[in-house]
């Protein structure tokens, strides 16, 4: 309710969009970062246009309803992204001016020339992930980035003030952003107006307008009141806060000359796509370039391009993925690559010729998140869901746990983000069980629409990329330090991409032997030497459970046929693993200090351990 003035202002006087096409690339971004105001949110979009009905507004959190309880994207139109675990929007605000910046930069402000507006709130700025997201905002110069703060001192639990006290003005001052500490006037619509319209002639820094509202305004009963953070008003408090606007008692109340004249400000816009349509067809730049930015697209020519292995040759799996993504940025020009601090150890240092992505170099492609690997997950959300990139973020795996929201974000959304997790394993060796990723894979693979793939060499690695690049949603890369052997029949795009196939087959096999990643290669070592024993020994490798579960039975049972033994092998729990073996060789504690193979051997992580596994399930 006490932020029905400043959505007012924002949608019928500052944002330049065009209801009928919620899609216009040029349009301006809103984020509502505060989900659980998403109401106000629905209303407008209903108000301006954008189809949502008043049947609809109605059926609020309602099962199947277009208005669920916190905004997603996808699933209701003029919604940019989806927010509720708070201080997720407004770091997502952060990916998206990056984006607008970059596109202008690149093609000219002709074409891409928009504002990124967030609001967010107390919960917002109490969240670790604003203050990430903030600082890289501010390093980065986001000119085009306004984030306008609900200061309205109210927490569920009570006033802010038993928690918080920190001033948000000089904090973002610190940043290096634009601060305004408007006061009161969060009823003041000139008022307010005037104050984004400043912030839009800010052109080098992100800008943070502060607002003091009073959560539950103009409820005589409920005016600054924490029950009004969640509270549901009874029918005579909603008369009570009726009467005080001078409005009638009657539910879902919209005059006619209201929504007229809220319709006009959602028609405004058509004007403006349509100039922008034409000045696109008359424009000199590559044009293909431009719409494989806006589509996601590319040509087939980087596959060409990609690394080949000799056979006796051995590579870590993220240097091959280096590889790989060297040939993909040749065929993929809004695609961009950073790392929280471990650029070069994850694999995604582009050529030594691409600039810096930062404020001096706004289209470059090589990004440095800095050690913030929460707000770089949330960042590149924000990037896919603006549009025209592509972005890939590289961290060890064991530190995707900082980023596991935002991850867990990007999967709902079906945002288009490729994660270079490497340093895979026990095999860190000296580093330790801080280090040492053991839960870490099987975590991922539980977030649904995640599509975690670990390669076992460098072949599958680059199938790993097609995979990446020809599935909507994001993709996990769990991929080694350690390098690891080319093993023959591995080079078959068809057959990884399937995510589990047989790379050593045999008639009527006695046993099966399957794994993932490094532990592949102790697959097909253990089958060598059980043949010596006259076993008919199959070898699968298994990169990805998600696109493996999705073929037909009979494709599965071919690949793990049914009833015959089965062994697994990775280095991480085994949690998971039953559903293709019956026996897992896997590591159901934390790691340990000391040179990496030695780990691996300690924990069994070993050909001569599989064998013997197998010897002892085939004896029973």
């Amino acid at each position: 309710m006490a932020l029905a003035p400043l959505a007012h202002v924002l949608y019928t006087r500052i944002m330049n969009y065009d209801a009928s096409s919620p899609s216009w690339a040029d349009r301006d971004r809103f984020v509502l970062s505060p989900g659980h105001a998403s109401i106000l949110q629905y209303a407008m979009l209903h108000l301006t246009g954008f189809g949502l009905s008043l049947d609809d507004l109605k059926e609020f959190r309602q099962w199947g309803s277009a208005t669920p309880g916190h905004p997603e994207a996808g699933h209701t139109a003029g919604v940019e992204t989806t927010t509720g675990p708070l201080g997720q929007g407004i770091a997502t605000a952060v990916g998206m001016a990056l984006s607008e910046r970059w596109m202008r930069a690149r093609f000219g402000e002709d074409l891409t020339s928009h504002y990124t507006y967030a609001i967010c709130g107390d919960g917002d700025l109490s969240e670790g992930l604003s203050h990430e997201a903030a600082s890289f905002a501010g390093i980065q110069g986001l000119g085009r980035l306004i984030c306008i703060y609900d200061d309205n001192h109210i927490s569920i639990d009570g006033p802010t003030e038993i928690a918080l006290n920190d001033d948000a003005a000089k904090r973002f001052e610190a940043y290096g952003w634009h601060v305004e500490d408007l006061g009161e006037l969060s009823e003041d619509l000139d008022a307010l107006e005037a104050a984004i319209n400043r912030a839009k002639d800010v052109t080098e820094q992100p800008t943070m307008l502060i607002v003091r509202s009073h959560i539950g305004y103009p409820s005589p009963s409920h005016t600054d009141d924490p029950h009004a953070h969640g509270y549901v008003f009874k029918d005579d408090q909603i008369a009570e806060a009726k009467a005080a606007m001078d409005m009638p008692n009657e539910s879902f109340y919209v005059p006619d000359d209201v929504l007229a004249f809220y319709r006009t400000a959602g028609e405004r816009g058509v004007k403006a796509k349509d100039d922008w349509s034409n000045r696109l067809a008359g424009s000199s730049i590559d044009q293909a370039s431009f719409q494989a930015c806006v589509t996601g697209t590319t040509s087939e020519d980087w596959v060409n391009a990609l690394p080949v292995y000799d056979a006796d040759s051995a590579i870590a799996t993220r240097n091959a993925s280096k590889g790989a993504l060297q040939a993909l940025a040749t065929g993929l020009t809004g695609l961009i690559a950073g790392a929280a601090d471990l650029t070069g150890n994850t694999g995604v240092a582009l050529s030594s010729d691409e600039f810096p992505l930062n404020i001096e170099n706004p289209d470059g492609r090589q990004l440095y998140y800095g050690i913030r690997e929460h707000a770089m997950g949330a960042v590149m959300n924000g990037i896919a869901q603006h549009g025209g990139l592509l972005p890939v973020g590289g961290t060890f795996l064991v530190f995707s746990d900082y980023m596991r929201p935002a991850v867990r974000m990007a999967a709902l959304m079906g945002s288009k983000v490729v994660y270079s997790w490497t340093h895979d394993s026990v095999g860190v060796g000296e580093d330790g069980p801080t280090h040492q990723p053991i839960e870490q894979i099987a975590a991922l693979r539980a977030i649904p629409g995640l599509q975690v793939i670990r390669p076992a060499d460098g072949y599958e690695t680059n199938a790993a990329w097609r995979m990446a690049m020809d599935t909507a949603g994001p993709t996990a890369l769990i991929l080694t330090r350690q390098n690891v052997p080319t093993l023959a029949g591995s080079e078959v795009y068809e057959d990884v991409a399937r995510g589990g196939y047989v790379l050593v087959a045999a008639d009527n096999p006695d046993v099966v032997l399957v794994g993932t990643g490094s532990e592949v290669q102790h697959c097909v070592a253990a089958a060598h030497s059980l043949a010596s024993e006259g076993l008919a020994v199959q070898v699968v490798s298994l990169p990805c459970w998600s696109r493996f579960d999705s073929q037909d039975k009979a494709y599965r049972d071919h690949v793990l046929p049914a009833g015959v033994p089965t062994v697994s092998i990775e280095a991480g729990v085994t949690m998971g693993w039953r559903a293709y073996a019956d026996v897992t060789i896997g590591i159901d504690r934390f790691g340990a200090s000391a040179p990496g193979d030695t780990v691996m051997t300690k924990f069994g992580i070993t050909a001569d351990n599989l064998a013997q596994t197998a010897r002892n399930l085939l004896a029973n």
